[in-house]
């Protein structure tokens, strides 16, 4: 991998992705093969940083639904973030890319609080910045906590690496008709109804011009293909 056409970008990994063929936890080989693309990011000169959810371990919406304070099912589920963050720093490290975990809340000596200098020092200096517990306030989401820390962080691009291969008029895995677009708009997504992310995350993107991109993170070179220039997946853009 030799040509890249972001500089810096944020991707945005759902905790779902981390179980693999599992079906819960954290797959061993899937965050291993997520680390070994994201080393192959590093090494091409692409600044790094990643938003991980923690839906395979506890969702604090489903949580609360099921009983649970709200705000405390939230908090738990930033902590779920916190263990994903930690599972994919060490599968880094252990293919020799130095990571730094932060947290959005005080947890020394866990990860190291997120300051926007900090991460991006940590970036500059090759290490990939994982930022965890979302934005640290309840009611936000990850996709709302990877949207601000992509702008703070100044992301040419927020990559949301799903499991199916962009955006469609409707779920694919529900409707066979379902089509995809190459390119879509903020404004489209919004008008159609789209479950992109929610929509605090996409106005958010809107308002500060930061393009998302949306494609298949697990079929192993896509992340590379999409930081090269190469047409898959889904372009959101004003």
């Amino acid at each position: 991998m030799t040509k890249t056409i972001y500089k810096r970008v944020l991707l945005k990994l759902s905790g779902e992705s981390l179980m693999g063929t599992q079906g819960h936890g954290i797959d061993p080989q899937r965050v291993g093969d997520y680390a070994r693309q994201i080393k192959e990011l590093v090494e091409a000169g692409v600044e790094v940083a990643i938003v991980i959810g923690g839906g395979n371990i506890f969702r604090g919406l489903s949580g609360a639904a099921k009983g649970f304070d709200r705000v405390k099912g939230d908090q738990m589920g930033m902590l779920a973030t916190v263990i994903n963050s930690l599972a994919l720093s060490s599968a880094l490290e252990a293919i020799g890319q130095p990571a730094q975990v932060f947290t959005a809340i005080a947890m020394v000596p866990i990860g190291e609080q997120y300051t926007k200098w900090r991460a991006i020092e940590a970036m500059r200096q090759g290490k990939v910045a994982i930022m965890s517990c979302g934005t640290g306030s309840p009611f936000f989401t990850t996709d709302t906590g990877s949207a601000l820390r992509g702008i703070e962080v100044e992301a040419d691009v927020m990559l949301k690496g799903t499991r199916v291969d962009g955006i469609y008029t409707a779920d694919p895995e529900k409707d066979p008709t379902a089509t995809k677009f190459d390119h879509i708009t903020y404004d489209e997504i919004y008008s159609r109804g789209l479950k992109v992310m929610d929509m605090t995350a996409t106005v958010m993107c809107k308002e500060n011009k930061l393009p998302i991109h949306v494609f298949n993170m697990d079929v192993y070179g896509n992340l590379a293909r999409v930081v090269a220039g190469e047409n898959i997946g889904t372009r959101v853009t004003p």
